[in-house]
């Protein structure tokens, strides 16, 4: 998904990927938690990076048989991302150690674009019999990151 650079991409990116993940049959725990790292990932690259060309930002994701693979793209920025500590009294700092606790694993990837930070997720499915692990959202293949050579698969303009 192709969004603008904006706080209210983020509602946008959450109701899509809940609609894609309930659709595929994946368990409800499971959606709430993909859609948090989503937002925690959006949010990150809205606040501290510039965008991509276009002011935009990219959110994709690819279902796997049992994983879900997530990332964002976007400009860079002066600091690569890490998870920090912040003090019990502070107002943020919290997204990255969350993305970490709710997450198998995640790694940040730089690009010729900027950089793309990635998580993957465990998916379990109430009823996924019939579903092929067809990719979401998402039109590279995945080795370790993202590899965008196929471009997004969504795009809004």
């Amino acid at each position: 998904m192709l969004l603008p650079h904006t706080p209210a991409s983020v509602i946008a990116a959450r109701s899509q990927i809940s609609t894609d993940l309930h659709e595929a049959g994946i368990v409800s725990p499971a959606i709430g938690d993909a859609t948090l790292v989503v937002s925690e990932l959006l949010t990150n690259a809205i606040l501290h990076a510039k965008p991509l060309p276009g002011a935009r930002v990219l959110v994709a994701w690819a279902l796997r048989e049992r994983s879900l693979e997530v990332a964002v793209s976007d400009g860079g920025a002066m600091t690569r991302p890490r998870p920090t500590r912040p003090s019990l009294s502070s107002l943020g700092g919290r997204g990255l150690a969350i993305v970490e606790d709710l997450s198998w694993r995640w790694g940040v990837q730089p690009n010729d674009f900027g950089l793309t930070v990635w998580a993957v997720l465990p998916a379990p499915g109430s009823d996924r019999a019939g579903y092929g692990g067809a990719l979401v959202g998402y039109g590279g293949g995945c080795r370790g990151g993202y590899d965008y050579d196929g471009g997004a698969a969504r795009q809004q303009a």
